[in-house]
């Protein structure tokens, strides 16, 4: 945890050092606002995960119930496909 709000506080020092002239007030605010940030992309990469996860899961399903469906008829003796 140390090493993490170390490397933030780094990063942050760094974009800084960019503009000429930094006040105390604008690094404190910053830093305070790094939590919030964390929290919020944390949410955002979580939801699209679910939704990621969610269509490929619902997209297999079908390709195992097709697969199924395929084998079931081959040991059943049933061939859809024709043969030219």
């Amino acid at each position: 945890m140390r090493t993490m709000m170390m490397i933030t506080i780094l990063v942050l020092m760094a974009s800084m050092v960019k503009s000429e002239e930094v006040t105390v007030k604008q690094f404190t605010t910053a830093v305070s606002e790094v939590p919030s940030k964390v929290v919020t992309f944390i949410g955002n990469e979580k939801q699209k995960t679910i939704a990621y996860q969610t269509k490929v899961w619902s997209e297999q399903q079908v390709k195992n119930a097709k697969m199924w469906t395929k084998l079931t008829d081959l040991f059943k003796g049933k061939n859809n496909d024709t043969q030219d």
